[in-house]
């Protein structure tokens, strides 16, 4: 029997760099709103990454991205929705790379993550996080 969502949240964020802090924000408050705060570090982390990616990679000129977080019993899934196709890779960086790392530190950080497409363009790369913690009832 599939598990239905209990809780959902949804934020725009405009193509700035303060976003991602904003982004952040957003998620703490959410999760501290829900009652879920076991994982919030994990999940603030997470998005840090994928925003960042999203700006710097997933953007069609200007285009914002959207950040959604699903709150199932025992689990909390991240998305960070954008407007292009191209699917992030992780990569192996130099020790003297000053960026590179963000997918290996989600995979490392989420219990799962993946890339799909959305529709009518662009991707959703999302992040799942088991939680011994419930959401309100």
């Amino acid at each position: 029997m599939k598990a239905t969502t209990i809780e959902t949240a949804r934020r725009f964020f405009e193509a700035r760099p303060e976003s991602v802090g904003q982004a952040r924000e957003f998620a703490s408050e959410t999760l501290a709103e829900w009652g879920l705060s076991e994982r919030t570090d994990d999940i603030r982390l997470c998005l840090s990454e994928l925003a960042t990616n999203a700006l710097l990679h997933g953007t069609v000129s200007d285009h914002g991205f959207l950040v959604r977080l699903d709150a199932e019993e025992g689990v909390v899934r991240l998305e960070v929705h954008d407007s292009r196709r191209r699917r992030p890779e992780p990569r192996q960086a130099a020790d003297t790379d000053l960026s590179g790392r963000g997918l290996i530190l989600v995979a490392a950080h989420a219990d799962e993550w993946g890339v799909q497409d959305r529709t009518p363009l662009g991707k959703i790369v999302w992040s799942r996080f088991r939680t011994t913690e419930s959401t309100r009832g």
